[in-house]
């Protein structure tokens, strides 16, 4: 296994993975116990297709980000752990039926854009609550508008932080799909220096997992160092998931536990203060309900704290010592 560049990699360098098993609409897993939660099935992926004008945009623009010193772009020195940018490149290039390394072939590997961030098309938005009932209302592009959808998820928290955290499984969509004429131009009002900068909009389905109590942890734009950033949703964020994955272990789970399983389970994230300078507040809500056990805090009176359990932990392999990350804290080493 190798690790893919989850948020926290700094903190999490070598790869980690759980099995997880159905038991109808619930989940669990042998590799962290005590845990069963309710799947909001959804697709990672909903796109159309960009056109020729749109992709040039994007390669641009994303040449331009690849090429800036990624120093400059660092959060508390840590945080960027993969290229900046994923350009159009040949290696690994999956191009349907063209034959692979004909003329053609060439020409589009070297121009399509990858798939891993949304953009204007839609694409890889990863948003857990797209289930059944939802509605989505997609810029059209191009004649056809090629629609395509993938990434099947059984569930996933909000920023699915470890990367490819969510629980990945099979499975099929089926779609209902009507033309909106001059739909862009009505309801979709650029921002950007063209009429071609514009976003999708989502009608969320009313299928979802309902729980009522939740524990709930907060972040600020101060990082990990102590140093003060302005108004940095994504310190904030990461600082919410760090103190969340800190207190969790204390109810008998590994860190590289909670790091998945906030990943995967029904966890929603919120930008909750953006305008307080210097810092954005984040916040991270775990439902309570999916612990086998009680996690909130009380009051000791003389008696210890969380019990702790020890557990079963995750399938495991040693960092590969090419990231620019913190030694491993874990000391596990698999071949």
């Amino acid at each position: 296994m190798e690790n893919g560049g989850g948020f926290l990699t700094d903190h999490f360098p070598s790869a980690r993975k759980a099995i997880w098993y159905f038991e109808g609409i619930y989940a669990y897993s042998p590799q962290i116990p005590g845990v069963r939660f309710p799947g909001l099935t959804h697709p990672g992926i909903v796109g159309t297709a960009p056109s020729v004008e749109l992709l040039n945009i994007w390669n641009e623009r994303e040449k331009k980000l690849a090429e800036t010193s990624p120093e400059t772009l660092k959060v508390c020195e840590v945080l960027h752990q993969r290229p900046l940018a994923n350009l159009p490149t040949p290696e690994n290039c999956l191009l349907g039926k063209i034959q692979k390394e004909t003329a053609v072939w060439h020409k589009v590997a070297n121009e399509a854009a990858r798939t891993i961030p949304g953009r204007e098309n839609g694409g890889n938005c990863d948003i857990k609550n797209l289930s059944r009932g939802s509605k989505v209302y997609l810029p059209v592009f191009v004649e056809g508008a090629n629609l395509s959808t993938g990434d099947m998820h059984f569930s996933q928290g909000d920023g699915e932080v470890s990367f490819c955290g969510a629980i990945e499984m099979s499975g099929f969509l089926e779609l209902k799909c009507e033309i909106i004429r001059g739909g862009m131009k009505e309801y979709l009002t650029p921002v950007g220096p063209t009429p071609l900068h514009v976003n999708p909009i989502f009608e969320i389905g009313p299928v979802e997992p309902r729980f009522s109590e939740w524990l709930v942890f907060e972040g600020i734009s101060v990082d990990e160092s102590g140093k003060q950033h302005f108004l940095d949703a994504s310190v904030a964020y990461k600082r919410a998931v760090l103190n969340a994955i800190e207190y969790l272990s204390k109810f008998g789970y590994s860190k590289e536990q909670v790091y998945l399983l906030l990943s995967c389970c029904p966890c929603e994230g919120r930008i909750s203060g953006i305008v307080d300078s210097p810092n954005a507040v984040a916040t991270l809500a775990i439902p309570t309900a999916i612990f086998d056990q009680d996690i909130r805090p009380k009051h000791l009176r003389g008696r210890p704290g969380p019990k702790l359990i020890r557990l079963p932990d995750l399938l495991s392999c040693s960092t590969d010592g090419h990231l620019p990350v913190i030694q491993d804290q874990s000391g596990r080493s698999e071949p």
